[in-house]
């Protein structure tokens, strides 16, 4: 049984990972696509604007994929099984590349990287603010997501560190909130999924889902 999951575990490094890869990578290829395309001045999905159309599309899929990467560790521990935790820390990565790429989108299409400017706007705006600090929350757990690092750290500090994740989880989804002005329902979808799978990493609740 053990030389099963022991195969089963390579084949997923072996196999998955590269297709996780792959898969995460597809929005950024389809954005880097249409930009080409809008350049040559050809039909293109970015529509009429498309400095919003960056801006919203990145910062969605970044909200979605690090999302899936608060998923992963509920998911083992549901299916009482490690192996989505094989991928955690290629979807956190990825999760932080996307929000790179909003903040990219923001600084250089919409700032044109006037800094004073830019400032201005983080100081007016609450909601940049609030999109910045997770940025900024965010930047120490991509440096320290090494195994290097967590050697240097120790495993203690290391995970007490990268506890910030949910605190950036909650920052995210109140900058997407507040983005979105007016009621909307597609918010507060994203608000719930991220309170489940809050709620999911309380012992009582797994342990009630696991008599189930």
């Amino acid at each position: 049984m053990n030389t099963v999951t022991s195969i089963t575990t390579n084949q997923l490094r072996r196999y998955g990972k590269p297709i996780v890869f792959l898969a995460l990578l597809v929005p950024a290829i389809w954005l880097t696509w249409n930009w080409w395309l809008a350049f040559q001045y050809q039909p293109n999905g970015l529509g009429f604007n498309p400095q919003e159309t960056s801006n919203r599309f990145t910062g969605d899929w970044a909200m979605r994929i690090l999302l899936m990467s608060l998923a992963l560790s509920p998911l083992a521990k549901l299916i009482k099984s490690p192996k989505p935790i094989l991928f955690r820390r290629m979807v956190g990565l990825f999760a932080f590349f996307y929000v790179c790429l909003h903040i990219t989108s923001y600084v250089w299409l919409d700032m044109l990287f006037d800094w004073v400017e830019l400032w201005a706007d983080v100081m007016k705006r609450l909601y940049i603010t609030v999109g910045f600090a997770a940025f900024l929350l965010f930047i120490p757990l991509a440096v320290t997501s090494t195994k290097g690092w967590i050697k240097r750290l120790s495993a203690r500090r290391w995970q007490t560190l990268h506890r910030s994740v949910y605190v950036i989880g909650v920052l995210v989804i109140v900058h997407f909130i507040m983005m979105r002005k007016g009621f909307q329902a597609e918010p507060l979808i994203y608000a719930g999924i991220l309170a489940t799978l809050y709620l999911l990493r309380v012992k009582r609740v797994r342990a009630l889902l696991g008599r189930a």
